[in-house]
């Protein structure tokens, strides 16, 4: 008998959930750091919902680099991932703030993490080439 090598194949919905579990886990991390630094250094209200798109994009940047081996369409698995990103951590956060608030935020957050997702699998996509 001959000794085959099997392969895994690698499912895009896979690397879909990956990226997303692991933005998650960035998020809540990052929003732990940033209110300790919040706190310690005073900064001022206005600068935290800067800070929040810049950590939601930085989580979903990382998570696609993380997750996605297979170079082929980075942008579709970029927006699904910004898109569910965004939509699990609506829902985490809200639940750990007690309260669901439902108003233009939440349009900004998935036109932002749709973006974010897009340019950050076309990255990888590029990287991985």
């Amino acid at each position: 008998m001959e000794n085959e090598v099997v392969t895994k194949k690698k499912s895009p919905i896979l690397e879909v959930v990956k990226a997303v579990i692991i933005a998650l886990i960035i998020s809540l991390v990052g929003v732990l750091l940033a209110a300790l630094v919040i706190k310690l250094f005073n900064v001022p209200s206005g600068a935290i919902p800067i800070i929040n798109q810049v950590l939601k994009g930085v989580s979903v940047l990382v998570a696609c680099l993380v997750s996605f081996k297979i170079p082929k369409n980075g942008w579709v698995k970029g927006i699904a991932v910004g898109l569910f990103y965004t939509a699990l951590a609506f829902v985490i956060f809200s639940l750990l703030d007690g309260a669901f608030k439902f108003d233009l935020t939440i349009l900004n957050d998935v036109a932002i993490g749709c973006v974010s997702g897009f340019l950050s699998g076309i990255i990888t996509a590029n990287i991985r080439k």
